[in-house]
Parts: structure tokens; C-alpha cells; sequence
């Protein structure tokens, strides 16, 4: 704020050899000075001004305001504190330290004293919008639409998107009478309200659209090369998160890379490629990916115990800090540091209250710990507590209940989700989960009242048929016979479904055959389907020629071959055994010898008996032995040896 030049009665002067300096004079230096931007000086001049002057409101209010443009928020408020018996009303500048500090609730008290003015309401608006208030933000950025504020549009688009009515962007541009493409921060919100559309075609031409216009715009500034990157550094990082979504992974990663290595943006867009990285590689370097998150999370003295470095909490928005907190969890569980997982999920209930992703989180960390039970039991609160975000918590719920071997908490949750209810998914799951309950009752009802709903359904995409298909097949098979032939009788008369008409060949081979009936029998006429005429016939194989080994000529075959040639040489009409030695020395009398041989052939026959027992048939027979108890706990290998049997 430049003061005006006036004059000031002058004070009686003390005593000393130089002359004080003229009040007009130290006004025009406080005025250059903040003219110039050189704020630090400003503060100092205005120091020497209430030195003269205690209480002087311009130059009160010049100090505030430098020590606000010099990032020295403490110092300002406690200036503003200082000068409580000042009669200037200095709740605004007071409201914007407080919203500087992050301090919210605060910076809403005090502006509520406040004349209601265009920079009064621009300021609640940013409150608002920090507090992730967007409704009443929102209500605030309609009443400064009429004061016709320039550039408030910009404001507008990103307050719209952060309030999830990114819809609406287009338009309120429109009402507006402003193009995306007007200033390079619009048409970079613009895209932004296209990503929340999923058009990420059209939001990737927007971004590189923003990034033409802003380098346009700021070398025409005279920016340096350096600062012009910094200042398209969020562009930079929103067109790799565009390329991640468009199945552009490894180029979007090498964009995080560069974006982090070269540190060349602003510690928000900074935290923001260091989390998408960490989302994109998984758990493949857990151990990397803590080591960049310990960069931005640190523990503070905040009543949470956690806080984001480098001020990221007064520069991203709760989704993204709640994102950051939570990734950092799911690494801790990879890391199978469960302690640390469990003590930031403990603060993340308290920091993002209403969100449902700690109480996933918590949920999983209970998992981890097989407290499975636990685990249903807070995923079920959340969703008593929240019903319009209870379909995440349900169908988290089902899944923990199904994996835990819980199927009728599973099936519980799932019947409580009404938009799914009459999906084929769904209705297979719960059919799936009832039948392991023992529920079959349950079951069957699940299948009829699809079959009502789909019955009423104004679809184009109907899925009657399927529904009653399974409902007929599932009747079936637990013996509602009846129940199951209405079914297929519908599906024929009403829907043509031939697939319906099929005949369960392994059931009729089961059966006993046709039975006399007294009386005779109504028969029926059973329609024969038959081939349409027209249908080509199937072609006869053609009979290719044999292939003959090279250099066979089968005209001159020559002499056929050996017909035992696969034979074993004693199997073979020519084999012809070796004789026998004679010459063997007899030691002993001969009796001996021939007792010692009828012994050993007995002791070798009683032998054979006992090991060669043949199987019985229709058994397989197996080849393994038991190994010694010394062997069991050696490792197995992955080769096993074969042996090679005779026939």
C-alpha cells in the first residue's frame, strides 16, 4: 500500500547534534520503497516513522503490510496484537496472518468482525476453500461475480472442481463469457475439470494448450528460463498424470523422475510427482519409495503427532494430504511395519474426518494382524455412520468377510449396497456366498428377485435371459425341479432361448430307462431340428502323400527291414545264449556243495515272495519308498531321477 505524502506537526526535538529527519521525507523513502517491492526496507523506514510519529496509521499499516509481502507472517501478527489500543481496525490483515498460519477456524472469527468488502470476501472465500468447504465457497464466489473482479474466474473454475461440480465448468464459462484459453492458469483448471470428466484426450490437448500460452505470455514478461519452468511445473506433472491414465506408464515415470531430480518445482507440484511415482511402481522398491515420502512426512508438535514438510499443509488440498498419508501406510504394510502403519492410521481418523479411507486403512492394517473380525466391525460402523459413503465400506466389508470364511456377513453387506443389488456380478456372488452359508433358501431368493427387477427393467442392455438361465440351473441342481422346468418353459415361449431346449446327456445314461405306462401316454410331438438345406456340406479331408526319408526312392525300395528289429536280443529268433563254464573247481565233498546251493536258492525265492506282491487291479501302483527319518528334512529338488523298466 503506498502512504500519501503529508505533513506532520514536528515534534519537539532532543537535544542532539543532528537534525531528525523530516517527516515528508522519511514518507517519500516508504513510498519508493514499496514501490520498488523492497519491503524489508519499507519496514524498517516505517520503524523510523512511528518512532516520530507513535501510532501513525499509515505508516502502521505500511509495516503490517510489508512484513505480510516479506513472508514474515509471525512478526506481522504480532505487530497487529501489539497495536490492540491503536483505533484502526486491523481485523482483516489480522485474518489473513491467521490464514497464512493455516489457522482457519480463527481467520473466520476475526473476519466476521470485518466490514464486508470485495477483499474481505475474496479472503472467506480462500478460507472456505482451504477448509474444503466449497458449497458455502462457491455461494461466496457468486456475490463477487456481480462486483466484476478480474480474474475471478480462475478462482471459480478450481473452487467448482474441488467441490466436485467439475460439470458445471464449462457453463459457468459460458455465463461468464470467457474462454479457456483466455490466460494460461484457466486453461490449465480447464483441463483440470476435464481430467475429473475422464476426457483424457481432450484434457491432455488443454494442458499442452496452457503450457503454449503461459511460455507466450511470461517470455514476453522477460522471465528467466528457470522461473518459467518452475512456474509450469504443476502443468508438467498434471500432463504426466494424463499420459499415466491415456497406458502411458513408463513415459509418465521418466516425467516424475526428471521433475524430481532436476528439483525445478514448487514443493507442492514437488510432493505431487514424488506420490504418483511411488502409485506407479508399487511395491517393486519399497525401501526408495519410504525414503522419498520421509522427505515430505515428518512428526510435529500438532495434536495429530503428523504434519507435511516444507508447509505442503497450507499448499495442497485435503484429498491430495490424505493420498500422501495414505500411500505412505500401504508401503509401511508392504514393509511388514506394522507398528508404524498402525500408530499413522491412528492419527488419520482425526486429520480427515468423514473420509473413508481410514477406515480401510485401519481395516487392513487389522487384516494384516488376522483380526478379521475387527476389521468387519469398523467397516460396519463407518457405514452405519455414513450411509452416503457406505458402498466402499460394504463392499471392503465383503471382501474381508468372504477371505475370513464369514459368507453370511459377506452376503450381508453386499444385499445393503441397492445400486449393485440386481447386478449378474452381484447376484453371483451373493447366490455363491448364501449356497456356502447353507442358505439356500436365500439363495433362491436372490435369484427370483432379480429375475423380478430385471422382469420390470426398461434396459436396452437386459439381462433377463442370463438371470433366468442361472436361476433355472441353480433350481436344478438342489432339487426344485418344478420351479426349474417353469423357467426353462419361459425362457422358450417368452424369449426363444433354444439353449434352454438342451438335454443333460450324463443325467439321462444315469436313468433306468423308459417305463411301461398303463393306459398308454400323451405324447407329444417333439420338434426335430434339422440342418437348413442350404448349408454347405463338410468337405472331405484331402489325403496328402506319405513323406519318405532323404534319398529313399519307393520305386526301388530294396530288402524290407528286420521285422524283430525293435525286439530285445533275447526276444530275437537268432539269439543264441552264451554257453556255460564247466571248468569250475569243486571244493568239498559234493553233497556239500549241492546242499549250500539249494539253500541259497530258497532263501532267494522266499525273498522275492514277500517283496513282489502284484497289485490289484485297478490300482495304480507308485514307485515311491519311504526315506530314512536322517532324509526327511532335506530339501527336495526339482529334478527327480527315473528308472528304466523292462517289458
Amino acid at each position: 500500500m503506498a502512504p500519501k505524502a503529508k505533513e506532520k506537526p514536528k515534534p519537539s526535538q532532543p537535544p542532539s547534534s543532528q537534525p531528525p529527519v523530516a517527516l515528508e521525507d522519511l514518507f517519500a523513502s516508504l513510498n519508493r520503497h514499496v514501490q520498488r517491492s523492497e519491503y524489508e526496507q519499507a519496514v524498517k523506514v516505517a520503524d523510523q516513522v512511528l518512532a516520530v510519529a507513535p501510532g501513525d496509521e499509515d505508516a502502521l499499516r505500511c509495516k503490517i503490510v510489508g512484513l505480510i509481502k516479506a513472508d514474515n507472517i509471525d512478526l506481522a501478527l504480532s505487530t497487529i496484537q501489539a497495536s490492540s489500543n491503536v483505533p484502526i481496525d486491523l481485523s482483516f490483515y489480522k485474518a489473513y496472518c491467521l490464514y497464512r498460519q493455516n489457522k482457519l477456524d480463527e481467520a473466520l472469527e476475526s473476519l466476521s468482525s470485518q466490514e464486508i468488502t470485495s477483499a474481505a470476501m475474496q479472503l472467506e472465500s480462500q478460507i472456505l476453500y482451504r477448509l474444503g468447504k466449497m458449497e458455502a465457497c462457491m455461494d461466496v464466489y457468486q456475490k463477487l461475480q456481480k462486483l466484476k473482479i478480474e480474474s475471478l474466474e480462475i478462482n471459480i473454475v478450481a473452487g467448482l472442481i474441488s467441490a466436485g461440480r467439475a460439470s458445471e465448468v464449462q457453463g459457468t464459462m459460458d455465463a461468464l463469457k470467457v474462454k479457456a484459453n483466455s490466460s494460461f492458469e484457466l486453461a490449465y483448471n480447464a483441463a483440470c475439470s476435464l481430467i475429473e470428466s475422464k476426457k483424457y484426450t481432450d484434457a491432455e490437448q488443454q494442458l499442452l494448450s496452457a503450457r503454449r500460452i503461459g511460455q507466450e505470455t511470461l517470455m514476453d514478461d522477460n522471465w528467466a528460463d528457470d522461473e518459467i519452468e518452475i512456474e509450469f511445473a504443476p502443468i508438467a506433472v498434471q500432463l504426466a498424470y494424463v499420459r499415466q491414465l491415456l497406458g502411458h506408464p513408463e513415459e509418465a515415470i521418466q516425467t516424475y523422475i526428471d521433475i524430481i531430480n532436476r528439483n525445478l518445482a514448487d514443493d507442492s507440484s514437488l510432493a505431487v510427482a514424488i506420490n504418483n511415482l511411488i502409485a506407479l511402481k508399487g511395491p517393486k522398491d519399497v525401501s526408495d519409495g519410504l525414503r522419498k515420502l520421509d522427505k515430505l512426512i515428518e512428526k510435529g508438535n500438532t495434536t495429530h503427532g503428523f504434519q507435511l514438510a516444507r508447509g505442503l499443509d497450507l499448499k495442497l488440498s485435503s484429498k491430495q494430504k490424505e493420498t500422501i498419508y495414505s500411500n505412505r501406510v500401504l508401503l509401511l504394510l508392504h514393509a511388514n511395519r506394522i507398528d508404524q502403519a498402525r500408530e499413522l492410521v491412528a492419527a488419520l481418523s482425526d486429520m480427515f474426518p468423514g473420509s473413508v479411507m481410514p477406515a480401510l486403512l485401519q481395516a487392513a492394517v487389522l487384516v494384516r494382524e488376522n483380526k478379521a473380525g475387527k476389521a468387519e466391525e469398523i467397516l460396519g460402523q463407518f457405514a452405519n455412520q455414513f450411509p452416503e459413503k457406505s458402498k466402499v465400506a460394504l463392499l471392503a466389508r465383503a471382501q474381508v468377510a468372504a477371505a475370513a470364511g464369514h459368507p453370511q456377513i459377506a452376503a450381508e453387506s453386499l444385499a445393503r449396497i441397492p445400486d449393485i443389488q440386481h447386478m449378474p456380478a452381484t447376484v453371483a456372488t451373493l447366490v455363491s456366498l448364501k449356497e456356502r452359508a447353507g442358505d439356500i433358501d436365500g439363495a433362491a431368493a436372490v435369484l427370483d428377485s432379480a429375475i423380478s427387477w430385471w422382469s420390470n427393467a426398461m434396459s436396452e442392455d437386459n439381462k433377463l435371459d442370463l438371470i433366468m438361465h442361472e436361476a433355472a440351473s441353480f433350481k436344478l441342481k438342489h432339487g426344485q425341479e418344478e420351479e426349474a422346468a417353469r423357467l426353462y418353459e419361459n425362457l422358450v415361449k417368452s424369449h426363444g432361448s433354444v439353449e434352454a431346449l438342451g438335454v443333460d446327456v450324463d443325467a439321462l445314461e444315469k436313468t433306468s430307462g423308459a417305463k411301461h405306462v398303463e393306459n398308454g401316454g400323451n405324447l407329444r410331438n417333439i420338434e426335430v431340428y434339422e440342418e437348413p438345406k442350404g448349408k454347405a456340406k463338410s468337405k472331405k479331408k484331402r489325403k496328402r502323400k506319405p513323406k519318405y526319408p532323404k534319398g529313399f526312392d519307393p520305386a526301388n525300395p530294396g530288402p524290407p527291414p528286420d521285422p524283430e528289429r525293435w525286439l530285445p536280443k533275447r526276444e530275437r529268433s537268432s539269439y543264441r545264449p552264451k554257453r556255460k563254464d564247466k571248468r569250475a573247481q569243486v571244493r568239498g565233498s559234493q553233497g556239500a556243495v549241492v546242499r549250500e546251493k539249494q539253500e541259497a536258492s530258497n532263501a532267494a525265492s522266499s525273498s522275492t515272495n514277500t517283496n513282489t506282491s502284484k497289485p490289484k487291479p485297478n490300482q495304480p501302483t507308485t514307485t515311491t519308498t519311504s526315506k530314512p527319518s536322517s532324509e526327511q528334512s532335506k530339501p527336495s529338488s526339482s529334478k527327480s531321477s527315473k528308472k528304466k523298466s523292462r517289458r
